[in-house]
């Protein structure tokens, strides 16, 4: 027992002794550290190169390398190569003829140098080249070896007699440029929001992200090329091209197939009722069979074809405007009064029937854009120089009973004296200080209220471009966008008769101060505040009969313009069926029809085209000359109140815009027409990006040549007409193009196929077969995007030839002569369209009889949009403290009296405490909370006996909603006394969320 204890000890002792012995019983171990470099002991001789000192050990013997790198290198494959501090270098030295062959660490030698003649150096080098041409032909690389590096933009060479014939060459060149940045990160957070659960509080992951922007050039031989370009951040699809092309048209007749592409490709098509397109993506072959050539195409669309059309230059435009549609926030009538004589003054056009005229006016708007010059405080007041219908409601501010200016009807005049509040401000020193004006317009005796009765604001005086105004109407027209915040303030003078009269202060009348703490404000007439209550008299201020058609300098030449009614389920119709207005046209009955061309009073069913009354044909506009269009001036035609109800659009006037739109029943008038742009020898084709090749420009309905009859920058969308002869002629001028699209959600199919048959050089015959078609997402379709499947079938002939027998006729005229050549061109075609749908929106019935496509007109189960209760965060879809319930007339809520007291504290004095959460499903039932029922987790199954899971593995949890309601504890805004946590409303006590 003992023996085997110490027998492992003993077999590794006898183990390491063997092993010393092994290794440092070498007998051949020099006694001289450079023995092996000088075995003869003598350090100034050179050592043999075939001397050599073996390691008995060594299993492969590691032996050092004598002499110079070229001549005598190291042949052991397992030995290391020399490291890069080691430079190898031959150098010429013209003084002895010889090379010098040297290896340096830095400035030092590392062997001693070696010398070769030129002679030498020549066999060296001889040798050298016959040695890889030899290790070409067998394979190998550089190093000897079948694997070698090799650079991946070199050329490679093929040598490949079936690679030769099929790419033209055998040489393989790639050029790829560009760059590629890669970004990793991680990012987390940590949002102590005790509204969030402690899940939701943490967020964090990791951020990779890569941009690849790539250009590639590559061929091989010559026959195959290849381009792409790549970019990962490119704005649209349409930005990253890729195109494969494989060309056998140079090498031959006899090759069937001639061209091959795939990627970015294109179907140019002569014809002028069948167009191809030049934004394609798909696969593309050309074929030839003696003189037939065929040309195939399968590709996704990428464009969208689009046309516009010219007359003599000039631009045709179509527009379309509904009755919703009108002005907003940009045209202003200046009082009440100019409101109120608006009508009047146009009832005789084109007469304008008043005496007011202005004279001078300022506009402010709040600046908003942070500028240095003609920035002024000022307090807009809405009731200033105003005679009736006043916003604010103190007894002291009216107007008197008799006003202090009439006009010839004996209504009172719009002044600053015309009521009591400019005055009033004039005297009251301290409403001109700016820190101080807005207190004291609340304070007694003016008792005014912001937002509603004055504004306060820092404002921009308009120049002049920024505005127009009619100086007899009595309105302003905005050329600047105003937002729904922003504060519109007037001040002018104006004439009537012989006297002059004044609403606001003029600028100039009321010098600023320099002194910043005394700064004086300038009080104007307010035409729109920050807010827009539709129940004060500032809302009619603004015009609801002005519309956009999109146009700038519009032209009366060829100008149209209509009124349509959608009748439901009859169409547009330019009267009103049914009434007693059905034979009226409704540019009549809408009083923009009362003159005719001369201007004399007799329509005759065109639209009353009068500068500044009924149009502004510098912005584009279309004025109606009456104040509400389709509300009250169309009611008052109308013999029975039925039909009132039926056609007017009251909501339109009497609600914000955006509320009057949900009444769309009403919304049935449109205002159609056209115009012309001024005459321009650049046509905008309003899109950019244009697919290069794909603009064709007819005139008279013969095709133009680009770069001789015009010229195109595809980059930003623009046609110019060479040819001045084209836009001197007035010859109809049609521009098709296509337009890429840069949003769709339905993927376009082309298929395509053309033939030409050469009969000979001067006949040709052609047909051609496209198919496009779509396939929706889902089976429901809105009306409008129904997927199509539409076929075009085409033919044509084209016929050329030299005609001189066409030039000697000429020739025989008297007192004409010529040698010009002669030809004849004709050409004709013809094309067959089938429209159709795609399959995936037909609806079968029980029998499998098919319906045909069906599209829908409203999808009410796809508008439902679900609210989570459960969710109880505050904001548009959360929960808030309800309000305290109210009495009402029948006295059925007695039990909160104080509810009435809206203007006190008092409505929340017997509210309790009532709060609402939601646990973490991973805190509930945990630690302390096993055994609380009110935090244990539920499933489902317990609240649905019935539930499913659909879970595989578990149970499935139901996520609670939690209230917690206390009624003796006081709940949030109680005022009541005493104070402290706790209150005796007993039975009275409430709460609620809502």
């Amino acid at each position: 027992m003992n023996r085997n204890k110490y027998l492992p000890g003993i077999v590794l002792f006898i183990g390491l002794a063997a092993l010393s012995v092994k290794l440092f019983g070498n007998p051949n171990f020099p006694e001289h550290p450079y023995k092996y470099f000088f075995p003869d002991g003598k350090e100034h001789q050179e050592a043999s190169p075939h001397t050599s000192y073996p390691s008995s050990q060594d299993t492969i013997p590691i032996e050092e390398r004598y002499g110079d790198f070229l001549n005598n290198p190291n042949p052991n494959p397992f030995d290391l190569n020399d490291p890069p501090i080691i430079e190898h270098s031959v150098d010429y030295d013209p003084a002895t003829g010889q090379y010098i062959i040297s290896e340096h660490i830095g400035d030092d030698y590392f062997r001693p140098p070696t010398y070769m003649t030129s002679a030498e150096y020549m066999d060296y080098q001889a040798k050298k080249q016959e040695r890889e041409y030899f290790n070409s032909l067998s394979g190998l690389g550089p190093a000897g070896s079948s694997t070698g590096r090799v650079d991946p933009i070199a050329k490679v060479d093929v040598k490949n007699q079936l690679i030769d014939r099929l790419f033209g060459g055998t040489e393989v060149d790639i050029r790829p440029q560009g760059n590629i940045d890669l970004t990793f990160g991680a990012e987390f957070s940590n949002v102590k929001n005790p509204s969030f659960t402690q899940r939701q509080q943490r967020q964090g992951g990791f951020n990779f992200d890569m941009a690849i922007q790539m250009n590639v050039q590559g061929s091989i031989g010559e026959k195959l090329k290849l381009s792409t370009n790549y970019n990962t951040q490119a704005t649209f699809d349409f930005d990253n091209t890729m195109k494969l092309d494989y060309n056998t048209d140079a090498f031959g007749e006899d090759d069937i197939i001639k061209k091959i592409e795939a990627g970015n490709v294109s179907l140019p098509l002569r014809g002028t009722l069948i167009q191809g397109s030049q934004s394609l993506f798909g696969l593309k072959t050309e074929m030839q069979f003696g003189r037939l050539r065929l040309t195939a195409v399968a590709s996704q669309q990428k464009s969208e074809q689009e046309e516009i059309s010219l007359q003599g230059g000039s631009q045709v435009q179509t527009f379309e405007v509904f009755a919703d549609e009108y002005d907003e926030n940009r045209h202003f009538f200046l009082t009440q009064y100019n409101r109120d004589n608006y009508e009047p003054a146009l009832k005789d056009l084109p007469q304008i029937k008043t005496l007011f005229t202005i004279q001078n006016i300022q506009v402010w708007v709040t600046d908003t854009r942070n500028a240095t010059e003609n920035i002024r405080d000022i307090v807009a007041i809405a009731d200033l120089g105003e005679t009736s219908r006043m916003t604010n409601t103190n007894p002291g501010f009216q107007p008197p009973a008799i006003p202090a200016f009439t006009d010839l009807n004996g209504k009172p005049l719009p002044d600053n004296n015309a009521n009591p509040i400019y005055s009033a401000l004039v005297q009251d020193r301290r409403t001109r200080t700016v820190d101080r004006a807005v207190n004291e317009l609340k304070a007694p005796p003016f008792n005014f209220q912001q937002g509603r009765d004055f504004e306060k604001v820092s404002a921009r005086q308009l120049s002049p471009t920024e505005f127009t105004y009619h100086p007899n109407l009595g309105f302003v027209s905005l050329n600047v966008n105003i937002q729904p915040d922003q504060v519109v303030g007037v001040a002018f003078e104006y004439s009537y008769k012989d006297s002059v009269y004044q609403v606001g202060e003029i600028a100039e009348d009321i010098p600023q101060n320099t002194d910043t703490t005394t700064q004086n404000v300038l009080f104007v007439k307010m035409l729109k505040s920050t807010t827009q209550p539709v129940d004060l008299p500032t809302w009619d201020l603004m015009m609801k009969n002005v519309y956009s058609i999109g146009a700038f300098n519009v032209s009366r030449e060829d100008f149209k313009l209509d009124i349509f009614y959608d009748d439901p389920g009859e169409g547009k119709k330019r009267f009103l069926p049914e009434t007693n207005l059905q034979g009226i046209p409704l540019l009549r009955i809408f009083n923009l029809d009362k003159l005719n061309v001369q201007n004399d009073p007799q329509p005759d069913g065109v639209f009353d085209f009068v500068e500044g009354v009924t149009i502004n044909t510098r912005s584009g506009r279309i004025i109606f000359p009456v104040l509400e269009p389709f509300g009250k001036s169309l009611g008052s035609q109308f013999a029975t109140p039925a039909d009132s109800a039926k056609f007017t659009y009251s909501q339109l006037y009497d609600n914000t815009q955006f509320v009057a739109r949900e009444f769309a029943e009403f919304n049935r008038f449109t205002i159609e027409g056209s115009y012309k742009s001024s005459v321009s020898s650049e046509i905008s084709l309003g899109a950019f990006n244009i697919p290069p090749g794909s603009v064709r420009v007819t005139a008279g309905g013969q095709n133009l040549v680009e770069g001789v009859d015009y010229e195109v920058d595809y980059n930003i969308g623009r046609v110019k007409i060479l040819n001045d002869a084209i836009l001197n002629a007035g010859v109809p001028i049609k521009v098709s193009f296509e337009d890429n699209t840069l949003f769709g959600f339905q993927t376009k199919t082309m298929l395509g196929l053309r033939a030409d048959y050469e009969l000979n050089k001067h006949l040709t015959l052609g047909g051609t077969y496209l198919r496009l078609f779509e396939r929706p997402y889902t089976q429901k379709v809105n009306i409008g995007d129904d997927p199509i499947n539409n076929r075009i079938f085409g033919l044509d002939v084209n016929y050329s030839n030299d005609a001189p027998w066409l030039t000697n006729l000429v020739d025989k005229l008297p007192l004409y002569s010529t040698k010009e050549k002669s030809t004849i061109t004709f050409s004709a075609e013809t094309a067959a369209l089938k429209p159709g749908h795609s399959k995936a929106i037909n609806e079968s019935t029980a029998g499998d009889k098919d319906k045909g496509g069906v599209v829908y007109l409203d999808d009410f189960e796809g508008s439902v949009s679900t609210i989570d209760l459960r969710t109880p965060f505050i904001g548009s879809n959360g929960w808030v403290i309800a309000s305290v319930p109210q009495n009402d007339e029948q006295n059925n809520n007695p039990m909160f009296p104080e509810s009435q007291r809206r203007d006190t504290t008092l409505p929340g004095v017997n509210r309790a405490y009532l709060g609402w959460f939601r646990i973490d499903p991973s805190l509930r039932g945990q630690g302390s909370d096993q055994g609380n029922p009110y935090t244990l987790p539920i499933r489902q199954q317990e609240i649905f006996p019935n539930f499913t899971p659909t879970q595989q593995f578990g149970d499935t949890y139901a996520q609670i909603f939690d209230v917690n309601y206390n009624p003796g504890q006081r709940g949030p805004y109680n005022f009541d006394v005493p104070g402290g946590t706790s209150f005796s409303a007993g039975l009275n006590s409430g709460g609620g969320i809502q």
